[in-house]
């Protein structure tokens, strides 16, 4: 029982590791660039295209973000 045991630790660990090397490694999308991207697709799938998105407001500067 032990050496099948093991076998079937070293193949659940195998596949874990498979598992883990998926997707893809790319920069975050911010919502504004996501939703520039879905009129982009819909225009050229000839469907009903969304809303315009809204610029994001400048980022303002808060007292703690240097400990980040």
């Amino acid at each position: 029982m032990t050496g099948s045991r093991i076998l079937v630790t070293l193949t659940l660990l195998a596949a874990m590791a498979a598992v883990t090397a998926c997707g893809r490694k790319a920069p975050l999308d911010t919502p504004y660039a996501a939703a520039v991207q879905a009129r982009k697709d819909a225009e050229k799938a000839h469907q009903p295209v969304p809303p315009e998105p809204e610029k994001p407001v400048q980022d303002k500067k808060f007292i703690l973000d240097p400990l980040i």
